[in-house]
């Protein structure tokens, strides 16, 4: 049985042919938004353009606040979702660029009992997508054991066992296939979208980082600054259980420790955390108050370089 060298020539015909395939199908999406948009300049002609172009952002972000947005008749929402089922990667990297925006008017709004089916169909095809992608295994990491020795630190009792079990630690469990949005799932289902979203974080652009911050802080407090005005109103706050938590904190993570150098992200996600965790203090809610405490913590050790110390490294001021 014959093999293709990625160097011979049908492989390369065959990633002309898909790179001939995804750009066809970017400039479909183009002219599809283009209907839905005022203007969508001339300069967007790939995906990549398509997700970084500041333009067509803030309308498709302006065109999601509106007051009637989300219903399953929306043509954006239905643009977003058939844009995601897209082959084309970087066409979903489009659709994730919004899901802070999508989440956060969808949570915003549930009490509203209005008709947000587009939002769901939305957020429940991103769940789908990972819910596929997973292949029925939950996220974990593997959490080192001090009861046994290291190059770091000699374990305080002797160990019997020879051989080292794994302590994993689950980060997302196991995913259920769900096709329908309700009440009871909601927190996992939006979750795991800003999962998906954490995964691409450092492919999002900085504008996409403080619409999550926004919303952040407007889940914690239900206070909204209305745009281009020094007013705010007063919404109902959320629920903000684990499921919703764990993914926002990463997420805030990123943008407070991450390797960008935006001043106005920075200062975004760390009064969003402030907020959140002065929410989870007065929910009483241990597990929160734990990881957004460590997260400050944290902030102002990289802020701090006296706080920021490296206990493995040898002080050389005590060499011989």
């Amino acid at each position: 049985m014959s093999s293709s060298n990625p160097g011979s020539p049908s492989a390369t015909a065959t990633s002309s042919s898909s790179a001939s395939s995804f750009s066809s199908k970017a400039h479909s999406c183009i002219q599809a938004l283009s209907s839905i948009l005022s203007t969508v300049p001339s300069s967007v002609s790939s995906s990549s353009s398509l997700l970084h172009d500041p333009t067509v952002s803030s309308q498709i972000s302006t065109l999601l606040r509106d007051p009637d947005s989300g219903s399953g008749d929306n043509d954006l929402c239905r643009w977003l979702y058939d844009t995601f089922h897209s082959p084309d990667p970087e066409l979903k990297l489009v659709v994730l660029r919004f899901v802070p925006i999508v989440a956060g008017i969808y949570l915003s709004r549930i009490a509203s009992r209005k008709s947000l089916a587009g939002f769901e169909a939305i957020l429940l095809a991103l769940y789908a997508h990972e819910t596929t992608a997973r292949e029925g295994q939950p996220i974990s990491v593997n959490v080192p054991d001090l009861t046994q020795p290291s190059i770091y630190h000699e374990a305080k009792s002797s160990v019997k066992t020879q051989a080292t079990e794994l302590n994993l630690a689950v980060i997302s469990p196991t995913l259920e296939p769900h096709g329908t949005m309700r009440s009871s799932r909601r927190a996992r289902i939006v979750g795991v979208a800003l999962e998906l979203y954490y995964s691409k974080i450092s492919q999002m652009p900085v504008s996409s980082k403080l619409e999550f911050c926004e919303f952040c802080d407007i889940w914690a407090t239900g206070i909204q600054n209305k745009p281009s005005s020094s007013s705010s109103s007063k919404q109902k706050t959320i629920l903000l259980p684990w499921e919703l938590l764990q993914p926002s904190l990463r997420i805030l993570g990123h943008c407070l420790l991450g390797a960008h150098k935006s001043k106005k992200l920075y200062e975004a996600a760390s009064m969003a955390t402030k907020s959140l965790y002065e929410r989870s203090l007065h929910d009483i809610d241990a597990k929160a108050i734990l990881a957004t405490s460590s997260l400050l913590r944290l902030e102002k050790m990289a802020l701090d370089p006296k706080l920021n110390v490296d206990h493995t490294e040898i002080d050389m001021s005590l060499a011989l």
